[in-house]
């Protein structure tokens, strides 16, 4: 199991100082670590060579016996920024989430209006069905009048056909009429036979010619009824002029509204797209404000770093003036000799790893330099991701002074006790020693050299602190102007698409309004035509009754002639026969 430890040194008087690991967390999963609770430390490893205070990754068995060690830097450095990511994609999710909200807020009002909508109309599909049906019964009605008038037509064509063959019968009678007349001239009078043959056909005939009045009576009946329907359906016409006005109008409305809204669309995305400029801009300042921070931040770092090793300097100065070198000089020499060379092998190997570590943080350094350069060079968009890489960088950069922080003391120390022994062995050796002193050390040029890197560095702080201050005095302003347009354009946004809903709501009525007038044409025209129609078939039926009836009156009028005749015939034979 993987843990993170710190590694603590005791240290002693005669030999080498005893490293032990302080578990501080466990790794649960690959996100997931746990404080290890109390103080609880494991025996280090021969071949671990860390300084005290130096954070490592050890991985223990079951026995907690360390089976591989590294320094955690780097490590740490990762799961960092690790979770600087997560937090990132968490805070990006969250507001995916809520743009995720609104969105089902919008599409349940949506369903909620559409739900109206369609609501109403149903309604107005009930409506058009009852229209329908009715249509249906008024076509009913006109169809069954059709079939009336057609048997009227073929009625008065049977019985014209009977009254053109009474005619040919009368005016065959009326040939022989006239053959007898000649004869009846001479005899002046008719026997009782021929006049009531006579008078049948005359009788015949005037029926023939009356059976017409019916007809027209029927054909009226259907004119009248033709006009009922007419009327009707000029409601009807009505009605869907006045829905085609509607329409006519819904649909200009809807067209002028999709203009306006178009251009309030476009300059809307002007508008956003001069945001996301200022973003950008806002952007790329932020960053630069933060690479300044974090210079800052390091330059206040090294600062303190160096006031810590003053005081560490001051210190190992006054503990090699105290350093008790009784033990040291009543130590076997021969123990003294193997004591100074394994505090000579632990420096070396501490040195190396030290300057490993100083070498990694020199090219990580450069590295930083060489993306700072890039930038300069860099598009607006390319800008953006390489101040995102420098941050980066600079977060690791950090990670790992702060880690050779302990190391570099740790080294020191180790340092300067090697530095006793050895005075204390040279001395009982019999070398020269300078000064004859082991502990005259000289460090006033060291303490002179880190007091003119401290003003240094105080110099430079104070530049990049009036940087930071000038660049937050123009971002405050900037940020304010960029959170001002941004909720404006929030607002605008929500407006238009509120009138996009409203407009696509408007634009479904009028395509209902269409429809309707669509049905409504598509119902009407057919049975418009049909009673036109029915109209010219029953007005020249009508026409040719009348003009029938105009062709009957000679025809009337000769067969009341003919009825004169006969009784005047009559009559004259009735003397005649009262004489003989």
């Amino acid at each position: 199991m993987l843990y993170l430890a710190e590694v603590l040194r005791k240290a002693r008087v005669i030999g080498n100082s005893r490293a032990e690991l302080k578990l501080l967390a466990c790794q649960r999963s690959e996100l997931s670590w746990s404080a290890v609770s109390g103080e609880e430390t494991i025996a280090a490893p021969d071949d671990l060579h860390y300084g005290a205070g130096t954070l490592v990754m050890v991985e223990l068995s079951a026995g907690k016996q360390v089976q591989r060690h590294a320094e955690a830097g780097r490590q740490l450095v990762s799961i960092l920024q690790n979770f600087s990511r997560i937090q990132e994609k968490s805070k990006t999710q969250e507001s995916e989430i809520e743009q995720w909200k609104q969105s089902l807020t919008y599409q349940s009002q949506e369903l909620n209006r559409r739900e109206l909508e369609i609501e109403a109309a149903q309604d107005q599909l009930q409506q058009i069905e009852e229209d329908l049906e009715r249509l249906e019964t008024e076509r009913a009605e006109i169809e069954a009048a059709r079939s009336e008038v057609a048997q009227l037509r073929a009625e008065f064509e049977r019985k014209s056909q009977e009254l053109e063959g009474a005619w040919a019968q009368l005016r065959g009678e009326t040939n022989r009429l006239e053959e007898r007349q000649s004869e009846l001239q001479q005899m002046n009078a008719l026997d009782a036979e021929q006049a009531d043959h006579l008078q049948a056909l005359l009788d015949q005939i005037a029926a023939a010619m009356t059976s017409s009045e019916p007809i027209q009576a029927q054909i009226d009946g259907s004119l009248g009824t033709i006009q009922q329907q007419q009327e009707q359906l000029n409601g009807h016409w009505q009605q869907l002029e006045a829905q085609r006005t509607a329409a006519q109008q819904t649909q200009s409305q809807t067209d002028e509204q999709v203009q306006a809204l178009q251009e309030r669309w476009l300059a809307y995305q002007q508008s956003q797209a001069a945001l996301e400029q200022l973003r950008v801009q806002l952007e790329a300042k932020q960053t630069q404000l933060q690479l300044q921070q974090a210079q800052a931040e390091q330059l206040a770092q090294q600062i303190q770093a160096q006031v810590n090793l003053r005081q560490m300097v001051l210190q190992l100065a006054d503990g090699t003036a105290c350093f008790d070198f009784s033990a040291l000089e009543q130590m076997p020499l021969e123990t003294l000799k193997s004591t100074v060379q394994e505090l000579e092998q632990e420096l070396e190997k501490l040195s190396r790893f030290v300057s490993s570590q100083e070498e990694e943080l020199i090219l990580q350094q450069q590295e930083i330099d060489q993306l700072s350069q890039q930038t300069q060079q860099a598009s607006e968009y390319d800008r953006l991701r390489l101040e995102t890489e420098i941050a980066d960088e600079q977060d690791r950069y950090q990670m790992l002074n702060k880690t050779l922080v302990g190391q570099r003391r740790s080294l020191q120390e180790r340092q300067v006790t090697l530095d006793q022994h050895r005075a204390v062995l040279a001395k009982r050796q019999g070398f020269p020693l300078p000064d004859d002193e082991p502990n005259a050390i000289n460090l006033d040029p060291v303490l002179a050299q880190i007091d003119q890197l401290h003003q240094q560095y105080r110099e430079q702080l104070q530049a990049l602190e009036q940087q930071v201050q000038a660049l937050q005095a123009e971002l405050e302003p900037a940020q304010a102007e960029a959170a001002k347009q941004s909720e404006a354009q929030a607002a605008v946004w929500n407006e238009l698409h509120q009138l996009e809903l409203q407009l696509r709501v408007q634009v479904a009525q009028a395509a209902e309004l269409w429809g309707k007038v669509t049905a409504y044409e598509a119902i009407l025209q057919p049975a418009q035509d049909t009673l036109n129609l029915l109209r010219q078939q029953t007005e020249a039926a009508n026409e040719a009754v009348a003009q029938q009836q105009q062709a009957m009156q000679p025809q009337q009028q000769a067969v009341q002639e003919m009825r004169d005749l006969v009784l005047k015939l009559t009559a004259a034979q009735t003397p005649e026969l009262a004489v003989s």
